[in-house]
């Protein structure tokens, strides 16, 4: 429901826990993206506070991943206070937008945005902008628009229009979201993720502890956003990640009962119509594979998952144990890719009939621990 004014309880989650070209670095045999039978790639961000990279994998017919470059961001990883296995606390840090096959990253450690060329496992570095704020942590793409959260001073967005490669500020488009500066620990006291919804007409912003609101932005046809959002209050749910299933609900990773959430949206207000308690810890990542959805345990060690039915209700398809600190996650082609911060590793599955997770192995992405952001392809 909307309100007035915003609740900031504090809240322990456990261990939840400017423009420049360049030529890329180590570059690779690209590979076209598919289905299972086919190659692709998975690219994972570093977030590295002595230089903030890419990692580009090879993904076999198999599933499994082989390193094929590593593409320098020109900018700086970053880390919140507090935080001990996800430095950024939050999802969307890497994004692709297929439209245009770009990817962007946050610098967060420098305040800028890295705009990068794909071409199967290989990257092109286009530009490097500023993100219109304080330590950026999530991009959203929709047709030629592109939304960035920037995480401290209060929280904000800025807005983007994608031509030719680049980003272009939209002038009038930065939005202040009016959280508490001061409120600690960094890492749940920050936004988790800025979302357009799948027909561009809306975007939302979880406030995870900081307000515990799902805040939901009109977006305009020249891309500008409403003055001021639709709060909606989730008290005590400490809202981090957001997904949407092919019917529009709206999904909800929520860090406070560590649970999934289903949402009907109308008009910028959110109508919460099923809740399921993962019963790990730190359940703050959701990310959709196929029919399936897995959210993140970042205390357990784990991934959780559902399917959602016509009527938002949600079916649990047990956990998956993951290597230590799991946090973001991607799939594509019948196989999900996820990140374990505790020590920078990418863990993959396949995923077979009914959601079931089979291990394939998994992959050390070096100067990656704490890092978050991955995307397959």
């Amino acid at each position: 429901m909307k309100v007035l004014s915003r609740l900031v309880p504090a809240i322990g989650v456990g261990m939840l826990a400017m423009t420049a070209l360049a030529a890329p670095a180590f570059a690779s045999t690209g590979a076209s993206a598919g289905d299972r039978g086919n190659a692709g790639a998975v690219f994972v961000q570093t977030d590295n506070t002595a230089g903030n990279a890419v990692a580009a994998y090879h993904r076999a017919a198999g599933g499994t991943l082989t390193l094929a470059g590593t593409y320098p961001t020109g900018g700086l990883g970053g880390i919140l206070n507090g935080s001990v296995v996800d430095h950024l606390a939050s999802q969307g840090s890497l994004t692709y937008d297929n439209e245009h096959g770009l990817l962007f990253a946050v610098n967060a450690g420098s305040d800028t945005v890295s705009v990068f060329r794909v071409s199967g496992d290989r990257l092109e570095l286009r530009q490097v902008i500023w993100s219109g704020g304080a330590f950026p942590v999530s991009v959203t793409v929709h047709g030629n628009h592109a939304y960035v959260l920037d995480a401290l001073d209060g929280g904000s967005l800025y807005g983007y229009r994608i031509a030719d490669g680049h980003l272009t500020p939209i002038p009038g488009s930065s939005r202040r979201l009016g959280l508490d500066p001061n409120a600690t620990p960094q890492f749940t006291n920050t936004p988790g993720q800025v979302a357009f919804t799948p027909d561009g007409s809306r975007i939302l912003v979880t406030t995870k502890a900081n307000g515990n609101d799902v805040d939901v932005f009109a977006v305009r046809p020249d891309g500008r956003l409403s003055r001021s959002p639709v709060v909606n209050s989730e008290p005590n749910a400490v809202p981090f990640a957001i997904s949407f299933d092919r019917a529009g609900h709206v999904l909800i990773a929520e860090a406070g009962p560590n649970a999934l959430a289903t949402f009907d949206l109308s008009g910028g207000v959110l109508t919460q119509l099923a809740i399921a308690d993962t019963g790990q810890m730190a359940t703050c990542w959701v990310a959709p594979a196929g029919r399936y959805f897995y959210a993140s345990n970042a205390g357990s060690g784990s991934v959780s998952g559902y399917t959602v039915g016509g009527a938002g209700q949600l079916t649990a398809l047990g956990n998956t144990k993951t290597d230590a600190g799991t946090v973001d996650a991607s799939a594509a082609g019948g196989f999900l890719y996820v990140q374990a911060g505790a020590a920078g590793i990418v863990d993959e599955f396949a995923v077979g009939a009914g959601g079931a997770l089979t291990s394939l192995g998994s992959v050390t992405v070096a100067g990656a621990a704490g890092g978050e952001g991955i995307i397959a392809l």
